[in-house]
């Protein structure tokens, strides 16, 4: 979904599958001088329609200054390389970003650092309104971290330090040839009859967080709930929903599709 200024931007198809940009140009006088563009990712074949966007407000003489909303990074996940024969995808996907001058590209809670070395005029928000909302429908004792790079990302938050709570964050032994998950320790905060909110920014299948809900529940935990930025579908692949290991879901709906009970939005981008 591709919004200019809080506007749906329609894109249909001609016959042969090519983008019909379904735009009333005349709409662009009436718009404001700056520029507001969100991005909500549904796919590498909106990548286009942007193109297509820009080229437009470009020609109209409504480019001179124009923020880009982009909710959730894609590609970030391959933030590295290790040979050149690999696709190194963040850094393709930042040059093609650069390309367009825009003078601020706004992001959700970013899932690699790499992101802000790349993409220039990058603001990458933390998700402080997040945890406030969250805070207020419910008294948590103990704020956890899955692991240590979580734990220095967020640590220092301002709803964090509003808080004040104690905190803990796991450390995962993993089996490096496979990547598989052997084990978690917990470091920190006791968590024994403690309700413990979990934070972090994505999930796929949800594999690290269940096993970090199942190590504090084995530490005494009372109720355990889970806040991500960004949730993936494929999280109704994994055990998360299908047990009571963790009791609720916190996200927003950048990247996600499905209704489940345990699943709250926090915020929503498509409204």
């Amino acid at each position: 979904m591709i919004k200019l200024n809080g506007t749906v931007i329609e894109q249909g198809r001609f016959p042969d599958g090519t983008l019909a940009l379904n735009m009333d140009c005349s709409l662009i006088d009436a718009m404001m001088f700056e520029q507001h563009i969100t991005w909500l990712y549904d796919g590498d074949d909106e990548m286009f329609t942007i193109m297509s966007l820009v080229d437009i407000l470009k020609r109209t003489n409504r480019f001179e200054k124009c923020t880009l909303h982009l909710p959730y990074l894609p590609n970030a996940r391959m933030d590295r390389i290790k040979t050149n024969d690999e696709n190194f995808s963040l850094k393709v996907f930042s040059n093609w970003l650069n390309g367009f001058g825009f003078d601020r590209v706004i992001v959700e809670n970013v899932h690699s650092n790499v992101s802000n070395a790349l993409i220039n005029n990058i603001k990458d928000r933390l998700p402080d309104m997040d945890i406030k909302d969250i805070v207020k429908k419910y008294n948590f004792d103990v704020i956890f971290f899955p692991d240590e790079g979580a734990c220095k990302r967020y640590k220092d938050m301002e709803a964090i330090k509003e808080l004040n709570l104690p905190i803990a964050f796991g450390i995962k032994n993993r089996d490096w040839k496979t990547g598989e998950i052997l084990g978690l320790d917990v470091m920190g905060a006791d968590v024994k009859d403690k309700n413990v909110l979990i934070i972090d920014d994505i999930c796929s299948k949800g594999f690290t967080f269940y096993y970090s809900g199942q190590k504090l529940k084995e530490l005494g935990a009372k109720d355990i709930r889970l806040y991500i930025t960004h949730c993936e579908d494929n999280i109704q692949n994994g055990q998360i929903l299908k047990t009571d290991v963790i009791s609720k879901v916190y996200t927003t709906d950048t990247i996600c599709h499905i209704k489940d009970e345990k699943i709250e939005f926090v915020r929503n981008f498509r409204d």
